[in-house]
């Protein structure tokens, strides 16, 4: 059912979800929501009831990123709601759902920069896992010198699957490094990488077999889940590195699991995974010793905060303002 029309007051309870470290508050940004009923919680819940309870008088919900699923379920439990302030792309939405209910999404979809942090840890999980510094550390912190040989990236091919703003950053990392960079994407991102002087893979094919390391950098939409398949990561070299930083289920399910123990890549780095947030400490991903694993940190800086957040915060006050900015479902303005 449709909430009734109102017009936003200058005052709003405002929820904060998942802010593990409670940094938020320490942000500059935060200031823009000084006159605001802020609550903020630092734990993650999932379940719908206990969510549902602590979103009962909530009348802006801020997300970060994609940590809690906002599906039916829950947005039939909290009435008040009228707003959803986020920034980037939202598979955790029901989108439909907050539209007949009158809940209007805003999320900024940051097309003017990409994000250098997340750019600057893949570039991290590459150099981490092409010389096993996780694993020399570990090994010298247990008294052991020297587990083994990594590789020089000098020289070696860059594969980059998704040629947009991240991706073209990460680019040019590798060519710092004196990487050769192959392209693989969509026809218009292609062409943009030629124009930035880059080399474009013939195929999907030849752009597996050629890359000594590939990282993903694509949106996790319909069209591009699982594009990775187990197909594509057999023909991976057993020296090469698979590197993702985007989302988990661009790979087809189990696929990278299975590839490794194959041996084909030879080794992986992730920031992402199935399920987060990722408690499982017998997951396979974690205890192979050729896969580098990190939880979801690549945007997790404060300068990149201070980014997102500014934008978040900005919806926030325009909503309360009646001039809702960023709005990605317009159809719940008229509810």
């Amino acid at each position: 059912m449709a909430r009734p029309n109102q017009t936003p007051s200058r005052s709003l309870k405002v929820t904060i979800l998942d802010d593990y470290f409670d940094n938020l508050r320490t942000l500059n940004c935060f200031r823009e929501l000084d006159g605001h009923d802020v609550t903020i919680w630092n734990d993650h819940v999932q379940e719908v009831v206990a969510l549902a309870n602590r979103l009962r008088d909530t009348e802006a919900l801020v997300l970060i990123r994609e940590r809690t699923q906002i599906r039916a379920a829950l947005i039939e439990r909290v009435p008040k709601l009228r707003l959803i302030s986020q920034r980037s792309v939202y598979p955790h939405i029901d989108i439909a759902a907050c539209t007949r209910h009158g809940i209007i999404v805003s999320s900024n979809m940051h097309s003017d920069t990409p994000s250098y942090a997340a750019a600057e840890l893949t570039w991290g999980l590459v150099l981490a896992a092409i010389r096993q510094i996780p694993q020399q550390v570990a090994a010298l912190k247990a008294g052991v010198w020297q587990i083994g040989v990594g590789q020089t990236l000098r020289g070696k091919t860059l594969g980059i699957f998704g040629y947009g703003r991240i991706g073209a950053t990460v680019a040019g990392y590798g060519k710092a490094f004196g990487m050769n960079i192959l392209a693989w994407a969509r026809e218009a991102s292609l062409e943009r990488a030629r124009a930035d002087g880059y080399a474009t893979a013939a195929s999907k094919e030849q752009f597996f077999e050629e890359s000594d390391v590939l990282s993903l950098h694509m949106r996790l939409v319909d069209a591009t889940r699982g594009i990775v398949t187990a197909a594509d990561l057999a023909r991976m070299k057993p020296s090469s590195l698979l590197v993702n930083t985007s989302r988990a289920p661009l790979i087809q399910r189990g696929a990278l699991v299975e590839a490794l123990r194959e041996g084909r890549p030879g080794m992986a780095a992730v920031d992402v995974f199935e399920q987060e947030p990722l408690r499982d400490a017998t997951h396979p991903l974690l205890s192979m010793p050729n896969v580098v694993c990190t939880p979801h940190i690549g945007y997790v800086t404060r300068d990149e905060y201070e980014i997102q957040f500014a934008d978040i915060f900005a919806q926030i006050t325009a909503y309360a303002a009646g001039a809702p900015i960023n709005v990605v479902n317009p159809e719940a303005l008229r509810q």
